[in-house]
């Protein structure tokens, strides 16, 4: 695997495969990875010849008093793993390299109507900072493909419509969240809960089943469903973020004659933000 922190030599690369008519696969993350960003990865390498990964920490989808400074940084562990998954180049910029100009005056990309629910209700502006930053990278890598976790449904939600509404020439994949045994969503930031928070971490994901099964039953009081699994949440010590049954199209809240659903959630465990999601049919 070859490590490179310049656009202009990831440009030179990658035009080079794009000459042997090589289809490039493109995995961006944040770095500090775990098995769930290998199975991405993974699908990248059966689906393109080539596979990149970036690593940045991106500053603009971090809000005041969130984990920049603390979001953990383990590049050499990171590039074992992906040249152990057959990635073919790591695209690791600073953030000169990213944000020449600064960040004050960077143009931002903004999609509108399904960045400001959910997430974006309680972290304003993160979904502006995502769509910057892979808008920005897709036109320094020009994938053919990019892969990302399901995990971030929202996230995929809005990298999605980017792509479209700007008639980008990207296919989006998404890939099924990566679980513990316990059914524990893998994120970079559990490693941030203590071990009594490790074991109490996985009620997020039970308590999204109990809901789905609840409604697959046959109910349909979504507001009252949504309150029980909150209160049920906040017993087993998590702090409350939101917790939203939505139409799985446009993320705003169903009908009773919606089915196609997604339940949407997220919770503060000690300094941990923990997030899940689980599609309902009806």
């Amino acid at each position: 695997m070859q490590t490179i922190h310049s656009i202009a030599e990831l440009r030179a690369a990658l035009n080079a495969e794009r000459k042997a008519g090589k289809r490039i696969g493109f995995v961006p993350t944040m770095g500090n990875l775990h098995t769930g960003h290998i199975q991405l990865i993974h699908q990248s390498n059966a689906t393109a010849d080539i596979t990149v990964a970036s690593i940045f920490v991106n500053p603009l989808q971090f809000g005041e008093n969130e984990d920049l400074d603390a979001y953990p940084r383990t590049m050499a562990s990171d590039q074992d793993k992906l040249a152990a998954a057959d990635c073919d180049y790591l695209f690791a910029p600073n953030i000169e390299e990213m944000y020449p100009n600064g960040q004050v005056i960077q143009t931002q990309v903004e999609v509108p109507g399904i960045s400001d629910i959910h997430c974006g209700t309680t972290r304003p502006g993160h979904f502006r900072g995502v769509a910057t930053v892979v808008c920005k990278l897709f036109g320094m890598v020009q994938p053919d493909v990019a892969i990302f976790g399901e995990k971030d449904f929202q996230q995929l939600m809005v990298i999605r419509r980017m792509t479209e509404d700007l008639f980008l020439p990207v296919e989006v994949q998404g890939s099924p969240i990566a679980r513990a045994e316990n059914g524990l969503a893998l994120s970079s930031r559990n490693g941030y809960l203590s071990a009594e928070e490790l074991a109490i971490a996985p009620t997020l994901n039970s308590t999204i089943r109990e809901t789905v099964k609840q409604i697959t039953a046959g109910r349909r009081d979504y507001a009252q469903l949504q309150e029980e699994a909150q209160d049920a949440l906040e017993a087993a010590g998590f702090q409350r973020d939101y917790y939203s049954i939505c139409r799985r199209h446009d993320l705003q809240p169903p009908t009773s004659t919606d089915s196609e659903l997604v339940l949407l959630a997220a919770a503060y465990l000690g300094k941990a933000r923990l997030i899940d999601n689980m599609i309902i049919d009806i």
